[in-house]
């Protein structure tokens, strides 16, 4: 029988054909991360790849350890072969770019900008900040060199998913600007990706309350805008540390006191030497008894939020919780685990 190697062992992709992912979540959840890692992820197959941010944070520069990204793309990473290329776009330059591109008026926009009628312009009429900021995600998803596609996938690092219908759905938001001419013209190119298969919103959650509640909110939201539904990551998932049967233990306060204590002489911290005195052994076994009973009820929340997030039936990916934080070397863990769940 021949050999398998790694790569014949993984799933086949869940989106073939998407080349626009749009990543949202609640705010804290670590959706900056989680666009990134789909990133190294979609890129580590050989892929050119795109990660865009719209929020003028500067997360995606902070995730990568590298300087603020200006309003033009640069290499971020290599993968597997592929690259990450980033870029934050700024509803501002994207404007420039828009008049240069429909009007020819770069120059003019160049005094508009001195007399803070661009910033007015962004600021009164948020759907056009809208067109502005998913026209440039558009532009990147077919744009082509020498016949060939510039990027094989682009990622969005988007607006929360409290946001996220109305950003996208940018028909809607610019009907009271303009029935025709440019600007229509423009959202109906966005609108012609953005609502077609070469798009899915992804969601990313938590095993909490909030956040899940948030993610149902946004699925049946985008589903109604008749936006593309993509997959549901599940962040900073942290794995029990008992066995079931001491899980159920725990949270009924009958864990077995004398085995704990037999478990900390086990370690050394008790009897000759050892750190603890008997009543401070006494007192120890209360404290882990407690912290068992506390991290039971945790895991049982998190199993039912679990099958909250389950009933949305949409593909769903763990990425694991990292206590030491994520850099750049974590963030290709993370990628490496979401190629393993077959997310790219």
């Amino acid at each position: 029988m021949p050999a398998t190697s790694a790569d014949d062992a993984r799933p086949d992709p869940d989106w073939e054909g998407v080349r626009l992912h749009v990543v949202t979540g609640k705010g804290g959840t670590g959706k900056t991360v989680v666009a990134g890692a789909l990133a190294l992820a979609l890129a580590s197959a050989g892929r050119r790849v795109l990660l865009i941010e719209v929020e003028g944070r500067q997360g995606i520069a902070q995730l990568f350890d590298t300087a603020p990204l200006p309003y033009e793309e640069r290499r971020l990473a290599a993968a597997g072969g592929g690259e990450v290329f980033g870029l934050a776009v700024d509803a501002e330059e994207a404007l420039m770019d828009y008049l240069e591109m429909f009007y020819n008026l770069r120059r003019a926009g160049s005094a508009l900008r001195r007399l803070g009628a661009i910033d007015f312009a962004t600021t009164i009429a948020p759907g056009m900040r809208d067109v502005l900021l998913t026209g440039k995600a558009k532009e990147a998803v077919r744009r082509r060199r020498e016949g060939r596609l510039v990027y094989d996938a682009v990622v969005m690092d988007a607006p929360p998913t409290g946001r996220i219908a109305k950003f996208l759905n940018v028909n809607s938001e610019v009907a009271g600007l303009a029935k025709v001419g440019p600007i229509r013209h423009q959202a109906d190119d966005v609108m012609a990706v953005v609502a077609s298969p070469l798009t899915a919103v992804h969601l990313v959650t938590l095993l909490e309350p909030m956040p899940v509640q948030e993610t149902c909110d946004g699925v049946a939201e985008l589903q109604a805008a008749g936006l593309p539904v993509g997959g549901v990551f599940v962040n900073m998932v942290r794995a029990p540390l008992l066995r079931a049967t001491d899980l159920r233990k725990a949270e009924k306060g009958r864990l077995d006191r004398a085995a704990i204590a037999d478990g900390l002489a086990a370690a050394g911290l008790t009897g000759p030497g050892g750190a603890l005195a008997q009543v401070a052994v006494d007192d120890a076994v209360d404290v882990l008894c407690a912290q068992a009973s506390d991290h039971a009820v945790r895991v049982a929340l998190e199993a039912a939020e679990r099958a909250t997030v389950m009933e949305l039936d949409r593909p769903t990916y763990d990425l694991p919780w990292l206590p030491d934080g994520v850099d750049l070397g974590a963030l290709y863990e993370l990628a490496e685990a979401l190629r393993a769940q077959g997310a790219a």
